[in-house]
């Protein structure tokens, strides 16, 4: 039986979400020859349209494609099964497996734009209802979908994200003086925690901060210029690309990741696996993914989080085991172990 996988992800810029579906899809396509990858016109990754040998379906693009022309063609085709690896799904296409990350946007309506808070709380109730199963990156996101929808448990499986080869770590590369965070400016992502903690820290210190990442026309994003006009050190980077991010993560001091609630969190275990020791925010899901791998402080706590930052600076010894302990931690995770797993669901639902 073929089954059909929603690519849009493909059309749009790759963030945490986009790049579980691509490197899933990527993987599963070397473990089945059963699937059809299909996506509206637009796509922005071609070289991986082309490994997935994409089908462009017409019908407009964004939501029009996916609620509309998508389900038009599976019906035509006597509605198939669709994986759907993105965080939507057609509302109105029963025959589907979507995948939800997480429900920050439920958590913290504050970090969203008005536009996506009406969206998702119209939208995803529909599609979880109308869903054979759902997929979620940690069991701290099942509990939450679980609870926050009325959702059975064991209609959701977790598949955790992981890291590619290519987030490998330098050897003979000495560590610059730097502490690097990879974000997105919005509020439960806790940047304004952070930075306060850097510039009262700073006033002992001359390491920089440099934070890399821009935020989504989907979310409502902070103002930082209070607190950069009261420091020098502090460096917005913007996005970069893959190998500019790999090299900031091997050369970087240390990681900081101060986020209120993440579904996964997938920056610090890049940054393992690249030979950097993290400091990370000990919430939601940080805890299952990251272990005894990392530095923890309270994200609610600028004293909390500036101790933490003077404790990587000045202890050498504590910065050893965490670059030893991170990089056992990333090996833990297999985009192919991933994309096994949702196989054997594939396989059981179709």
């Amino acid at each position: 039986m073929t089954i059909y996988v929603n690519a849009r992800f493909l059309t749009q810029e790759l963030t945490g979400v986009q790049r579980f579906a691509e490197q899933v899809s990527l993987a599963l396509n070397t473990q089945r020859n059963d699937l059809i990858f299909v996506s509206p016109a637009g796509v922005l990754r071609k070289n991986v349209a082309e490994e997935l040998n994409v089908k462009i379906i017409p019908g407009g693009t964004g939501h029009k494609w996916e609620q509309v022309a998508l389900p038009s063609f599976l019906r035509k085709k006597g509605s198939p099964l669709l994986l759907n690896l993105g965080s939507t799904a057609p509302v109105f296409y029963n025959n589907k497996i979507m995948t939800h990350h997480d429900v920050t946007y439920k958590r913290y309506p504050q970090s969203y734009s008005r536009k996506f808070r009406l969206l998702y709380n119209s939208l995803i109730p529909l599609m979880l209802r109308g869903s054979k199963h759902v997929i979620t990156v940690s069991e701290f996101s099942k509990n939450e979908i679980a609870k926050v929808y009325s959702f059975p448990h064991e209609k959701i499986s977790v598949v955790y994200n992981a890291v590619g080869a290519e987030f490998s770590p330098a050897h003979g590369v000495g560590k610059e003086n730097y502490f690097l965070a990879v974000s997105s400016p919005n509020y439960h992502k806790n940047f304004h925690g952070m930075i306060e903690a850097f510039i009262a820290l700073n006033k002992e210190s001359n390491v920089r901060l440099k934070i890399i990442g821009k935020a989504s026309a989907s979310f409502s994003t902070m103002d930082f210029s209070e607190f950069l006009s009261t420091s020098d050190k502090v460096e917005f980077m913007g996005r970069v690309d893959d190998s500019q991010l790999i090299e900031l993560y091997q050369n970087a001091l240390a990681f900081v990741f101060p986020s209120f609630y993440e579904g996964f969190g997938l920056p610090p275990l890049e940054a393992q696996a690249c030979g950097c020791p993290v400091m990370s925010s000990n919430q939601a899901s940080m805890p299952e993914v990251l272990k005894n791998s990392v530095l923890y402080f309270d994200p609610a706590n600028m004293d909390d989080i500036k101790n933490a930052m003077d404790k990587m600076i000045s202890d050498t010894e504590t910065r050893n085991r965490l670059i030893n302990a991170g990089y056992e931690n990333s090996k833990r995770f297999s985009w192919e172990e991933s994309a096994l797993k949702v196989s054997n669901l594939l396989n059981s639902l179709s």
